[in-house]
């Protein structure tokens, strides 16, 4: 199953004591369903999970949903299509969250959330119905959609309430005919995840981000290094090269003392970086000591080469 799908699972097994939490919930599932108005109250869902839930969260209002299953063509995959077949039920439900069914626009009410509590219950409840999350081995993605931009921004609104979750900036898009609320980013999606309740799920989301700082930081090492190493080898077969041309044309007798003992090690040590060259030295230098050295050598062969 899907990251999201088992993210979703989490949440639906988190018992619900309170009153106030089972109502945001509620609320939170059926504002965000499919249709949530007084002519249909209705969701549909490929999670048995979510199915359950929603079915089991209104039956502890007492309200009872018509649970319909079909597959799908092309993957032979359930498909729970859950509503609220009475208008004296739909009206009931409108009502008890403070909705006419006849309002211009649909808003959440804010009246609804009575608290840290409460906001926690309809966040999960608002995920649990039309959220999704990415695999956090894949991206970090979380998204809301929703088919009402006032939706969508009051649910910007009530997650950046929040003292925990202050940090994170969702943002909205329109895709297809539908607003996207989406929050990206390792740290705010397991910090959210976590306000939900999925604890699981965000650990996971930690550790994953975790494991690819790790290896950001060894490849960056590994990187580093092996343009050093190039640098070294470039260097030294540029150094042998002007040393074998002096070798050949004059010897290196030719050279004074100083820079005959540095050619005679770089030719016995290839593979050695300036430093440890200047360390062997009789007379030990430093790097720059060295590489100055090594750019006169350099310079003496460029001479000889144009005198031939």
């Amino acid at each position: 199953m899907s990251f999201s799908f088992e993210t979703k699972k989490e949440l639906c097994k988190l018992e619900q004591k309170e009153n106030d939490c089972i109502m945001a919930q509620a609320y939170g599932m059926l504002i965000f369903a499919k249709s949530f108005s007084k002519r249909n109250i209705s969701h549909y869902t490929g999670n048995p999970f979510v199915a359950n839930c929603l079915m089991n969260t209104l039956a502890s209002i007492g309200i009872i949903m018509d649970n319909t299953v079909r597959l799908t063509a092309k993957k032979c995959e359930k498909v729970y299509n859950l509503s609220v077949p009475l208008e004296e039920e739909r009206i009931k439900i409108m009502n008890c969250f403070g909705h006419t069914g006849n309002e211009t626009t649909l808003r959440i009410n804010m009246s609804n959330l009575y608290g840290d509590k409460s906001i926690r219950a309809f966040l999960r409840g608002a995920f649990l119905s039309c959220g999704s999350v990415t695999d956090p081995k894949k991206d970090y993605h979380l998204e809301f959609v929703t088919n009402y931009l006032n939706i969508a921004k009051d649910l910007v609104n009530i997650i950046t309430m929040s003292e925990e979750l202050y940090h994170i900036e969702p943002r909205v898009i329109n895709r297809k005919g539908n607003f996207v609320v989406y929050i990206k980013g390792g740290e705010n999606i397991s910090d959210l995840l976590a306000y939900m309740g999925a604890s699981m799920a965000s650990l996971e989301c930690i550790q994953e981000r975790m494991v690819k700082e790790v290896k950001n930081k060894v490849t960056r090492i590994v990187n580093s290094e092996t343009a050093n190493i190039n640098k070294t080898v470039a260097a030294a077969v540029k150094q042998l090269k002007a040393i074998d041309c002096i070798k050949r044309a004059k010897g290196l007798d030719f050279l004074s003392n100083d820079l005959k003992e540095l050619a005679e090690l770089r030719l016995q040590n290839p593979e050695m970086n300036l430093r440890e060259l200047g360390n062997l030295l009789s007379a030990p230098i430093s790097r720059s000591g060295v590489n100055h050295r090594f750019e006169r050598i350099i310079d003496i062969a460029e001479e000889i080469s144009k005198e031939k």
